[in-house]
């Protein structure tokens, strides 16, 4: 069975989209995934499947919709790709200084060439981004609520969904247990 980690886009934000995450388990396991763990109450879920992502991801995506009466994007990622995102890092997370992040965006697909001309808009010398496949990496050199190129992420859509990288390290951590 393969290892997925599920991000839900919008999930329990700003009160918003709420969905418990004890009851987001309950309902996968009733789809029949093994192993279903959460993570945070962002939205962030692992569990074991064999079928293949975009039918699982459409699937999931309705009974969600069905039983909670949200419609959040769910982006799906394998342990192994998981791994990779990681290791393809441009950035060195664990050299960052107070007040420095990375993050990455994970999308369902891979951008189209707009997707850098819309984050170029916001990028400064302070801040960069990465395209590598269907992720974006970000290294916020000052805080992100100051960040003109954090702004502009918004503007990627419903594709797109964004964790930290503490965030993204755990879940794979969590993957390989």
């Amino acid at each position: 069975m393969t290892v997925y980690i599920g991000f839900l886009r919008g999930i329990n934000v700003g009160g918003n989209n709420k969905i418990k995450m004890a009851e987001l388990k309950k309902v996968l396991e009733t789809m029949g995934f093994a192993g279903v763990r959460t993570y945070l109450q962002s939205g962030n879920v692992l569990f074991r499947s064999e079928e293949a992502e975009e039918p699982l991801r459409r699937r999931i995506e309705q009974e969600i919709t069905s039983k909670f009466g949200v419609s959040p994007t769910v982006v799906l990622r394998t342990a192994d790709e998981l791994q990779r995102i990681i290791a393809a890092c441009p950035y060195a997370p664990d050299s960052l200084t107070e007040g420095q992040s990375v993050q990455v965006s994970v999308l369902t697909d891979a951008p189209p060439q707009q997707t850098a001309d819309i984050l170029s808009n916001g990028k400064s010398d302070i801040d960069e981004f990465h395209i590598e496949g269907r992720e974006i990496y970000f290294l916020f050199r000052q805080s992100v609520l100051d960040s003109k190129l954090a702004s502009n992420v918004q503007k990627l859509g419903d594709a797109a969904t964004t964790r930290n990288w503490n965030t993204i390290g755990k879940l794979a951590e969590l993957a390989q247990n």
